[in-house]
């Protein structure tokens, strides 16, 4: 049986995580608050981020950058979108 969480973003009881995705209390509290869902959610998002605005992930101001743009994704706040990003139409396939 799968474990679940109340998930922060969706505000109900969905899937959670098999394993924190990193080490460390954030990493414990994305485990123990965010859904499986929202996490594959976030992944996606936040590799256009990186993509689009070309963050250099070496540079302590672009891990700074998606790690408060995790927390405002996360928490329902609004979150930076990849400027130029226009999501697939159904028509467009």
């Amino acid at each position: 049986m799968s474990r679940t969480v109340f998930c922060r973003k969706y505000q109900q009881e969905l899937e959670g995580l098999p394993n924190p995705p990193f080490p460390g209390p954030k990493g414990q509290d994305i485990y123990d608050n965010v859904s499986a869902k929202a996490w594959q959610e976030w992944m996606a998002h936040q590799t256009m981020l990186i993509n689009e605005k070309r963050l250099n992930m070496m540079e302590p101001s672009s891990r700074a950058y998606l790690a408060e743009q995790m927390s405002k994704f996360f928490s329902g706040e609004d979150y930076d979108d990849a400027e130029g990003f226009v999501p697939e139409q159904d028509g467009d396939k």
